[in-house]
Formats: C-alpha cells, sequence, structure tokens
C-alpha cells in the first residue's frame, strides 16, 4: 500500500514537472504573440483615457470612440514615422557620397584639436592616425548587409504591427476581454476580489503610462529649444531619440546624454574646437543637465506619486533591484509590475501590517 502511493506521488510530481515543461516551452514558442499582447495591453491603457472621454464628455458610441482613438494613435505613428523618414533619406544620401578620405580628415582634425587643447602628451598622433587607416579598413559589405536584413525583417514587422493594432482595438472595445480571460484561470470564491484588483490596475497603470507621455515631451520640449539655439543639425530628431532614452531608468539618460554629446560635437566637424565645438558641447549639455533636474524633481515624482502612488525612494529601490535581478527589461517594467503586485497584496493581504504600510496611499 505504501509503495503504492509512493509510486503514485512520484507519477504525479512526474506529470506536473512535464506539464509545467510543456509550458513553458509553449509559451517560449509563442513568445512573439505574448509581445504583441503586451504591447497592444499598453497602447490600450494609454487610450483609455480618450475613449473614456469621447463616451462621457462628446457622448460617442463605444465603438465610434474606440476607432477614432485608434485613428489618434496611429496617425501620432505616422507622424513619428514622417519625422525620422527625411533624416534616413538624408543620411542614406550622404553616405552614397560619402568621401572617406575627407571623413577621415575631419575626425583626424577633431582628435588633433583635442589633444591640443587638453595638452594631451602624443607623439605623432597625426603620422599614426594615417597609418593605421581606420576608416579604411572598415567592412563595407556591412552597409548592405544591413540594408537587406531590414528589406528582409519588413515582412516580420508588416505582421507585428497590424496584429497589435487588432489586438489592441478589442481591448479597447470590451476593456473586460483581457480581464475575462485571466479570470478563466481564479478560483470562483476569489472572482470578486480579482475583477477589483484588475479595474484598479488598470486604472493606475492607465495614468501612468499617459504620465509617461507628459514625461517624454517635456524633455522634448528642453532638448529641442537647447539643440535649436545653439544650430544643432537634426535637433528635433536627437532630442526626440534622447527623451525616448529617459524610458529606461537611470540607464537611459545616460545613453541618452552620450549620445547628444557625440551628435553635437560631430555637427561641428571641421570648425574650430576651441571656438566653436567645444562652447557649443558645453553649453548644450548644460541645457541636458537642467533637462535631466527637471524630469529627476518635477517629472518624475509627480507621475509617480499622483499615477501609481508610490513614494519616489520605494521607486528607486524596486527599480535598482528589478535591473540587478532582470537587466534593463527589468528595470522598464519594474514600476508597472510593482503596481499591480501592489494593488493585488491589498485586496488579498489587506490585513498584514507591512502590506497595510506599503498600501496605505491606493
Amino acid at each position: 500500500m505504501n509503495s503504492r502511493i509512493i509510486s503514485n506521488g512520484i507519477l504525479r510530481a512526474l506529470a506536473i514537472i512535464i506539464g509545467i515543461a510543456a509550458l513553458l516551452y509553449f509559451l517560449y514558442k509563442i513568445q512573439s504573440v505574448i509581445v504583441y499582447i503586451a504591447i497592444a495591453s499598453v497602447i490600450s491603457l494609454i487610450g483609455l483615457p480618450i475613449v473614456r472621454f469621447l463616451r462621457t464628455k462628446l457622448k460617442f458610441k463605444n465603438t465610434i470612440a474606440v476607432v477614432t482613438t485608434m485613428v489618434v494613435l496611429i496617425a501620432l505613428l505616422i507622424g513619428l514615422v514622417r519625422m525620422f523618414i527625411p533624416l534616413i533619406i538624408e543620411q542614406g544620401h550622404n553616405l552614397s557620397l560619402l568621401n572617406i578620405e575627407e571623413l577621415q580628415g575631419n575626425v583626424e582634425d577633431l582628435y588633433l584639436q583635442l589633444t591640443e587643447y587638453f595638452g594631451i602628451n602624443t607623439l605623432d598622433v597625426e603620422q599614426s592616425f594615417k597609418e593605421s587607416n581606420l576608416l579604411s579598413k572598415l567592412d563595407y559589405s556591412v552597409i548592405p548587409n544591413f540594408l537587406n536584413s531590414v528589406v528582409s525583417g519588413f515582412g516580420s514587422f508588416s505582421i507585428g504591427l497590424f496584429s497589435v493594432i487588432f489586438i489592441a482595438f478589442f481591448l479597447l472595445k470590451d476593456s473586460q476581454l483581457l480581464e475575462q480571460g485571466i479570470l478563466v484561470f481564479v478560483p470562483d470564491n476569489k472572482e470578486t476580489r480579482s475583477k477589483k484588483s484588475f479595474e484598479k490596475i488598470k486604472t493606475l497603470l492607465s495614468r501612468y503610462f499617459v504620465g509617461l507621455i507628459f514625461q517624454i515631451l517635456i524633455l522634448f520640449v528642453i532638448y529641442t529649444i537647447v539643440l535649436l539655439i545653439f544650430g544643432v543639425k537634426n535637433a528635433i530628431v536627437i532630442a526626440f531619440l534622447c527623451a525616448l532614452l529617459n524610458l529606461i531608468p537611470y540607464v537611459g539618460p545616460l545613453v541618452g546624454g552620450a549620445l547628444m554629446l557625440t551628435l553635437t560635437m560631430s555637427s561641428f566637424l571641421g570648425a574650430s574646437f576651441s571656438e566653436v565645438i567645444l562652447p557649443k558641447t558645453i553649453y548644450v549639455m548644460i541645457g541636458f543637465v537642467i533637462g535631466q533636474l527637471v524630469d529627476n524633481f518635477f517629472s518624475q515624482p509627480f507621475i509617480f506619486s499622483k499615477s501609481v502612488k508610490s513614494h519616489p525612494l520605494e521607486i528607486f529601490l524596486i527599480i535598482i533591484i528589478s535591473g540587478i535581478l532582470f537587466g534593463v527589461v527589468g528595470m522598464i517594467v519594474a514600476v508597472p509590475a510593482y503596481t499591480a503586485i501592489k494593488v493585488i497584496l491589498k485586496e488579498f493581504l489587506s490585513e498584514n501590517k507591512i502590506v497595510k504600510q506599503l498600501t496605505k496611499d491606493l
């Protein structure tokens, strides 16, 4: 009897392990679909306030409100793409007419001015550059291969874009659709609490993602003004890229600063380093720092306190821990995931002392 119970236990454990492994393998194979659903969910959360405004204030019917919202979001996407297309075409044209020797001379000249201005002790730097022929050693087949990869991946991108738009439309049209799908796996006695949690999570995350858009917009305006004042080429595109990178906590601003520094200096290649390049770069970076100060001491605290109702120190620790455990992706999803966990804990463990302290503002 005991041996039969042990055997059944072992078989049951093996079946559970095999089932979990099969489920993980299945999720791995459909990871692209999961990404589509995740992106569509974020879009639906961003569009949710627009749908509610159209339905409550302008008395639109649900379907018309959803269609209007999707048109607005798609129009914004097209506008962003149209903003980058001229830059890409211009850079492609410049690449086709690129004089490698002239570019190499400009880079060498910039480096020589840099070392001379800061008094760096070098031994025949110019001769070393000419002997190295760094640019002449580049494998120019990389560019055609990259373009071929872009063209071949366009089909997959088109399918993904259509899938995201399609899923987002129905998530907006039936806001309970995703919730009902998850509730299938929730026991009946916990369904009511789960519904309350989902509604709270949806509201908080919707406000959070809309807040992030305003955060990016504020940085974009500051960066654009600074770059335009000092005559940096492609100021709008550079400002948008640096503002967008700010979505990655702590790492993004560093990358954005390095990008702005590099593109600012490259905009004035051939000019005097001490009279033009260095002063303009310093002023641009001062503007970048001002933008970061505004973001760190105004935008972010306001967004976190008003949208997800968490203390900035609390958010800082969560982002750092998530970054250590899961890398950059963990840092990006840390705030939404932490907010969802807090709402669920408050609903199901509201009497716990720790939970009560963490969720007192929810």
